[in-house]
């Protein structure tokens, strides 16, 4: 494939380059950032956008640039329109001037949270974050270009501001740890989403699929993991309620954002792996090992 990833310089980005490199595709990366094999390209500047899919002429559009950050979103509406709606458009449309098919990647935010069980790829979304919000309407967008959409969650990798690292480094400064107990999804790793996302790319589906590693967990569960990855004791995290995080978060979070596979696997894709064995690999990457 001629394949175009935005996002780039992101954490799933960097891995979409490097897999699509892997698997002997040729691949442009684009992002705000300069980074390794990436241009520099503002998603808000459509003669630009349309430019470059005219040069380049990929088969195919991975578009995972994005405003993640959840609580400036919902504190900077405006900017998280821009960011995660507009700039959807803008590259939904110029992927049709040469038929590249559009993969945007999405979110577990998509839903309330209120479901027992896990979510289909058929239930009705119904955000309660401005995050949320958007990348739904950015769901729509590609979807109504003909493209697909892969909802993901709890992205984590060796790179980048996440979890791992987060408790990685709280440990080595001794910092108390304190997790929510009451918020159940699954832990995504970035280098096996990305090789997720490259199969979708690649055989056009179109519709919704969801793309999460296995093991539904809530964050004190995870953490609980990291630290047995780590070699340390399970009990030095303590589980505390979403009421009791101090200062209280901006944005909401779904209590329940399992995501169901369902789709993925009647599709014939092989089953994604437990998310434990990506995270070993990652701890083992973070500490050298």
């Amino acid at each position: 494939m001629r394949l175009l990833v935005t996002g780039s310089a992101g954490q799933l980005g960097s891995h979409l380059v490097e897999e699509a490199d892997r698997a002997g595709h040729a691949v442009v990366g684009v992002d705000l950032q300069q980074g390794a094999d990436t241009t520099v390209l503002d998603l808000s500047d459509a003669e630009a956008v349309r430019s470059l899919l005219l040069a380049e002429r990929p088969d195919a559009v991975v578009h995972a640039a994005a405003w993640t950050a959840v609580d400036d979103c919902e504190l900077d509406p405006d900017r998280a329109r821009r960011a995660n709606v507009d700039a959807t458009a803008v590259v939904v449309e110029a992927a049709a001037l040469v038929d590249a098919h559009v993969v945007g990647v999405s979110t577990d935010y998509v839903f309330d949270g209120t479901k027992d069980g896990p979510y289909g790829e058929d239930d009705p979304p119904s955000p309660r974050s401005v995050y949320g919000t958007t990348k739904l309407a950015a769901e729509r967008i590609v979807l109504g270009g003909g493209g697909t959409v892969a909802r993901t969650s709890w992205l984590c990798s060796a790179r980048g501001r996440n979890v791992v690292r987060t408790v990685l480094g709280a440990l080595d400064a001794g910092a108390p740890l304190r997790f929510v107990d009451d918020q159940r999804g699954q832990p995504t790793f970035a280098g096996d989403l990305a090789g997720m996302l490259l199969l979708l790319a690649r055989d056009r589906p179109g519709g919704v699929f969801h793309t999460t590693n296995a093991g539904p967990v809530t964050w004190y569960g995870f953490v609980q993991e990291i630290l047995r990855a780590d070699g340390r004791d399970p009990g030095l995290v303590v589980p505390i309620r979403t009421a009791d995080l101090d200062p209280p978060r901006p944005a909401p979070r779904p209590a329940n954002s399992v995501l169901s596979d369902r789709v993925w696997r009647r599709a014939g894709y092989p089953p994604a792996r437990d998310f434990r064995e990506p995270l070993a690999e990652v701890v083992a990457v973070l500490r050298h090992r």
